[in-house]
């Protein structure tokens, strides 16, 4: 979505049902939202390509605008860090959706550097559910080689 009338047309060819579920989106290198249905693999959604965010997001209508009802960096395909909110601002204000303040639900990846298993860290516990090592507090997926 590169403006508001993208996102309008977008909203508009989807029925009330479609529009009441979540969507899984990518912010691409180029800043542009893309969306696909919740079930949609977020690497599908971006065509193959690298991205500046991923997640899932929900909208509502309010006020005879479009709003972000809920939005959070779960994707287990790109795992982006909670730093990545800037790029999925720029894109939601590009499209003309209001939007909250940063995602309304974080999610933390690390990998971990002895077993190299993906972690997703809860309450700021930094240890691998795999194999007890303790996880690095800067974000660290990239750096997984696949």
């Amino acid at each position: 979505m590169c403006s508001a009338a993208d996102f309008d047309e977008w909203a508009s060819a989807r029925t009330a049902e479609e529009l009441s579920e979540p969507f899984t989106f990518v912010v691409d290198q180029a800043g542009v939202l893309r969306l696909a249905p919740r079930r949609s693999e977020h690497v599908v959604c971006a065509g193959g390509g690298m991205v500046l965010s991923a997640g899932e997001i929900s909208f509502r209508e309010e006020s005879g605008r479009w709003a972000v009802d809920e939005v959070t960096n779960q994707s287990t395909g790109y795992c982006p860090d909670v730093s990545s909110w800037p790029a999925v601002a720029e894109a939601l204000d590009r499209a003309g959706i209001v939007r909250p303040s940063g995602f309304t639900h974080e999610v933390v990846f690390r990998r971990c550097p002895s077993c190299r298993q993906l972690n997703i860290v809860r309450e700021e516990d930094f240890v691998c559910v795999f194999c007890d090592e303790v996880l690095p507090q800067e974000w660290n997926v990239d750096r997984s080689g696949r």
